[in-house]
């Protein structure tokens, strides 16, 4: 029989430690069970050592053994911390428009998808009556000119009574005042727009009755927009005026950088959150109503070193990131504990645990112990 010494030595632990076992085997299975599996790890752990230890003596026996991985070196880089919601594109002038008196519509003169100016008229409510009445105010008004003009000379050459000249003055006065009121009426049944815009909607036709407060046209000014979203209020305090926004348009495949224009200070009680509001800049795609995504970006880090979110590892209740360190004359694996600050766009920033030049194992770090022999 050959000696237990002409074995390897991970062989000869391994037979030593099963010989123990089997000569102070418990009777409960569970119980065996148990201390074999102690009595594994413990060897493993011995067998590891041991492997690690003839590699580093004997590069060459182990090349086998080493995990091909890449690295990458740490450098710092600017880096931005934000909060991301979804908002509506909405016009800052969105106008539905009515007759300021009711009648019936004469004439419709604008039109869907139109272009229109501020004070244009887009509809004109019957006023024949009121033109009739100012046509006849203005003869009126004539013949009390020219009576007043001469009761005023003869006064001023004291020819007539004072009382003639007062009567005079406070008819022509007084039709003056009549003929204002008339020609205001008359400007009322005019609709007119008080933006400069496109008209979105038209909601009457000629001949139709028409009453103050009933909605008839839609202009939208499309060149003056803002986003509206709903951030959470976790975020109240952080959040200012002037903060930079980034509005993306996913389906556009587009963005636009902008800035916070309003905050709310109201919390909603339902949702927990309070609105935001960013004044957009003129862009030619842009339409009310539209979904965006709003990437509000309250605090930047112009030197940060940053990581890619899926090279930490939590292990034990701590973050890990695993780097390539050279050892002799071979690169080894290094767990590296680090703090975590913030995570965004599948970066995470790291407050301490590594620094500048480190060696990142961005691939096969999956499975990686402390120590392992690398091949890069």
């Amino acid at each position: 029989m050959k000696s237990l010494l002409t074995f390897p030595n991970s062989t000869a632990v391994l037979l030593i430690a099963l010989l123990t076992a089997c000569s102070s085997k418990p009777e409960n299975k569970a119980d065996q069970l148990e201390v074999l599996k102690k009595q594994q790890a413990e060897l493993s752990k011995k067998i590891d050592g041991l492997e690690k230890e003839i590699a580093k003596e004997n590069p060459q026996a182990a090349k086998v053994k080493m995990k091909e991985v890449d690295v990458t070196a740490l450098a710092t880089r600017s880096f931005d911390h934000y909060v991301q919601t979804q908002g509506t594109i909405v016009a800052i002038d969105n106008i539905q428009m009515s007759a300021k008196s009711a009648g019936v519509v004469t004439q419709v003169f604008a039109r869907e998808g139109e272009n229109i100016s501020k004070g244009q008229i887009l509809a004109q409510v019957d006023n024949s009556l009121i033109v009739r009445g100012i046509d006849e105010l203005k003869a009126n008004l004539d013949l009390t000119n020219t009576v007043y003009e001469r009761q005023k000379n003869l006064w001023a050459q004291k020819i007539g009574t004072e009382i003639q000249y007062l009567q005079a003055k406070n008819n022509k006065e007084s039709l003056e005042r009549r003929l204002a009121t008339l020609q205001e009426q008359n400007e009322m049944t005019k609709i007119k727009s008080p933006i400069t815009g496109t008209v979105e909607a038209v909601n009457i036709k000629v001949g139709e009755n028409v009453a103050p407060g009933v909605p008839v046209f839609r202009v939208i000014n499309t060149t003056d927009l803002k986003a509206s979203a709903k951030v959470s209020e976790s975020f109240i305090t952080t959040i200012e005026n002037g903060d930079k926004v980034n509005v993306s348009f996913p389906d556009l495949e587009k963005s636009i950088d902008a800035k916070v224009t309003f905050v709310g200070r109201n919390i909603d009680a339902l949702t927990r959150s309070f609105p935001l509001e960013v004044k957009l800049p003129s862009a030619s795609f842009l339409r009310p109503n539209m979904t965006a995504v709003l990437r509000i970006i309250f605090h930047t880090e112009p030197v940060a070193l940053c990581v890619p979110v899926n090279v930490v590892q939590d292990v034990n209740g701590q973050k890990i990131v695993y780097v390539a360190e050279t050892d002799g004359q071979n690169l080894v694996a290094r767990r590296k504990v680090v703090e975590v600050v913030g995570v965004y766009d599948n970066l995470a920033q790291i407050k301490s645990g590594l620094k500048v030049g480190d060696k990142i194992i961005t691939v096969g770090y999956q499975g990686l112990n402390d120590g392992e022999l690398l091949k890069n």
